[in-house]
C-alpha cells in the first residue's frame, strides 16, 4: 500500500462516509415517531474552527521536518481532525462546535519523522494528539490544551505500508497509518489474514487498534488485537522502544503492555508484527434462537469452556433481537422472539465442517433451536452499518449511544441487571437499553448496551448523566469500565477507581518517565 494512495475521510459531524449514509424509510419514520416522537434535529452547517494558535516560525519548523505539503493549518482539514465518533463528539460538532480543533496537522512518514515531530513538539510544549482513522469513541481525541503553546494532530495516514511478511513464524509487520481494509488487502496479496473486524473496520487504523486494546467481531477465532501482537516499536519523546524478540518471554515485565492500550500518552506507535493466519477458503453463518438471555449466555459459557469456540459469536438479549436484528417471525414469532445467537466459522472445508458439527451437537443438546443461514448471514451483510443508523436518528431528535463493559461469567446476570437499572433510572423508562455479547472467554464475556431516548433540550447533559450512573453502577458490581473502548477522557475518573491509587501512580510514574513534558495527548488515560 502506497502512502500516496487517498484515504476516504469520515464526514466532520456524521460516521463514516457520507455517501453511504442512510435515510430512515417511511415505515421506519412511523415506528420511531411512535416510540420517541419526531423532532428534527438537523446539523449546523458552515461551522469553522478557531484560528490556528501557532505562529509562523513555528510552523516553518516543522515544515522544514516532514515537508511542507505535509503541514496543514487550513479549515477543512483542522475540522476532519476535530475530536472522534461517540455520541457526545458528533453532538458538539453537530452543534457547530469546533473549539477542540488542532492548530495544524502534521503528517510525518516514519519513525525518524515522528521522533523529530516528538522533539519539536517537546521543545516548544506544543501538545501532541496521534490520529489514526478517528473512530474513537471515548474521547480519546479532545486533548487538553490549557499550559501549552498549541496543539498538533499527529496525522499518521502516510505512514500506510506493510514492511514485511514472515511465512514461517506467520506475522507481518504493518504501519500504523493503514486502515483495516488497506491491511487486508496487502496481506490478502500474500494469501493471509489478520482476521480483526471491529465494527469501525472500514476507518479504523492499525496503530488505533493497537493503541486501544481493540477486539474485533470474529474475536472469539481470532482473539484481541492486542493478543495478535508480537512485536512493536514507538517513539517517545525521550527515545526508541523497540519490543518483542521472541514469541514469548520470561525476561522481565513484557514492555509491549505499555504501549498496547496506551492511547497515545506514552508513546506513538510507528510499527507493529503481528500473528496471522491463512485466509479463510470458507466462511459460513448460522442463526441460533434461545428462550432467554441467561439460556443463551449459559451456552456461551459452554463453549468456551469446552474449547469449542467459532470464529464468530455473539448473542442479543430480547429487546435487541426484537428491535434490531431480525424479523420475529422468523425466530420464534412477533409475540416471543426469544434471543438470537449468530456463530460463524472460518478455515479450510474440513476445518468449518468438524467444528460446526461439534458446535451444534452442543448447542442442541443445551436447548438451542437451528434457524440456518439466513439471520447469520443478514447479520453480517449489516455489521458495519450501525453508525450510519445513529446519524438517521440523532437527525430525528432520537439520542442514540453505546457503552460496553466485561466481567466474569458469576457476575454476568447482576451486572446486566444493574447497568440496565441505571440506565433506565436516569433516561425514564421510556429509553430503550439493548444489549448483546460479543466477546467470550472461558472465564467471563463482554456486555456491549445500545440506548436510545427522546433528545430533550441539552442531549449532550442527558447522556453524560445516563453515563455517568452506568459508570458507577459498573465499577460497583467489581467489572471493568471497558472492555474495547478505551479509556479516553470520559472514562478517566472510573478508570482510577478500577486500578487503584497505586496503579495510579505507576501510570503516572511511566509518564514521567517518556514524556516528562506531558505533550503526548494530555489530560487522556492518566487520572
Amino acid at each position: 500500500m502506497s502512502p500516496d494512495t487517498p484515504t476516504a475521510e469520515m464526514h466532520p459531524q456524521r460516521w463514516g462516509d457520507h455517501a453511504s449514509a442512510v435515510e430512515l424509510p417511511e415505515s421506519a419514520l412511523g415506528l420511531v415517531d411512535l416510540a420517541f416522537g419526531l423532532r428534527d434535529r438537523p446539523p449546523v452547517a458552515g461551522a469553522t474552527p478557531p484560528p490556528s494558535h501557532l505562529d509562523e516560525a513555528l510552523l516553518q519548523e516543522l515544515r522544514a521536518l516532514v515537508g511542507t505539503e505535509h503541514v496543514l493549518v487550513d479549515d477543512a482539514t483542522r475540522t476532519l481532525r476535530t475530536r472522534g465518533k461517540s455520541t457526545p463528539d458528533l453532538l458538539r460538532a453537530r452543534a457547530g462546535d469546533l473549539s477542540d480543533a488542532p492548530d495544524a496537522v502534521v503528517r510525518p512518514d516514519g519513525h525518524a519523522e515522528v521522533e523529530a515531530v516528538l522533539a519539536w513538539a517537546g521543545n516548544h510544549r506544543v501538545a501532541v494528539v496521534p490520529f489514526g482513522g478517528g473512530t474513537c469513541v471515548t474521547g480519546g481525541l479532545a486533548a487538553r490544551r490549557d499550559g501549552f503553546a498549541g496543539l498538533v494532530s499527529l496525522d499518521l495516514v502516510r505512514m500506510k505500508r506493510l514492511l514485511a511478511v514472515d511465512t514461517v513464524s506467520m506475522t507481518a509487520t504493518l504501519q500504523p497509518g493503514l486502515r483495516g481494509p488497506e491491511a487486508e488487502a496487502a496481506l490478502a496479496a500474500h494469501g493471509l489474514t489478520l482476521g480483526h473486524y471491529p465494527q469501525s473496520w472500514e476507518h479504523a487504523s492499525i496503530g488505533g487498534f493497537a493503541a486501544t486494546r481493540s477486539s474485533g467481531q470474529s474475536s472469539a477465532g481470532y482473539g484481541r488485537f492486542d493478543a495478535m501482537v508480537v512485536g512493536l516499536t514507538a517513539a517517545t519523546p525521550t527515545g526508541t522502544l523497540d519490543l518483542g524478540s521472541a514469541p514469548a518471554s520470561a525476561a522481565g515485565p513484557d514492555l509491549r503492555q505499555l504501549l498496547l492500550g496506551s492511547e497515545g500518552v506514552f508513546g506513538v506507535i510507528t510499527s507493529v508484527t503481528v500473528r496471522v493466519r491463512p485466509a479463510p477458503a470458507v466462511t459460513a453463518y448460522e442463526g441460533w434462537r434461545w428462550p432467554s438471555f441467561d439460556a443463551g449466555s449459559e451456552a456461551m459459557r459452554a463453549l468456551a469452556q469446552s474449547g469449542l469456540l467459532p470464529t464468530v459469536l455473539r448473542l442479543s438479549d430480547e429487546s435487541e433481537t426484537a428491535i434490531n436484528l431480525a424479523d420475529p417471525s422468523s425466530i420464534g414469532g412477533a409475540d416471543d422472539p426469544g434471543c438470537l445467537m449468530v456463530t460463524g466459522h472460518e478455515g479450510t472445508s474440513a476445518q468449518v465442517a468438524a467444528r460446526r458439527d461439534a458446535v451444534t451437537a452442543l448447542l442442541t443438546d443445551l436447548g438451542g433451536v437451528p434457524l440456518g443461514a439466513g439471520p447469520g448471514e443478514r447479520w453480517a451483510e449489516g455489521r458495519f452499518h450501525a453508525p450510519y443508523l445513529r446519524d438517521a436518528l440523532l437527525d430525528h431528535g432520537v439520542l442514540v449511544e453505546t457503552l460496553e463493559t466485561a466481567t466474569f461469567w458469576s457476575h454476568r446476570e447482576r451486572l446486566y441487571a444493574e447497568v440496565r437499572a441505571a440506565l433506565t433510572g436516569v433516561l425514564g423508562e421510556g429509553a430503550l437499553v439493548l444489549c448483546h455479547v460479543s466477546h467470550v472467554y472461558e472465564t467471563g464475556c463482554s456486555l456491549y448496551f445500545t440506548v436510545a431516548v427522546r433528545q430533550d433540550d441539552d442531549p449532550l447533559a442527558q447522556w453524560q448523566a445516563a453515563k455517568a450512573a452506568a459508570s458507577d453502577a459498573i465499577i460497583a458490581a467489581g467489572a471493568t469500565i471497558t472492555h474495547h473502548h478505551a479509556v479516553g477522557t470520559d472514562h478517566v475518573p472510573w478508570f482510577a477507581e478500577e486500578v487503584g491509587e497505586v496503579g495510579v501512580r505507576v501510570l503516572r510514574a511511566v509518564k514521567a518517565e517518556l514524556d516528562p513534558a506531558g505533550i503526548l495527548n494530555p489530560g487522556v488515560l492518566i487520572p
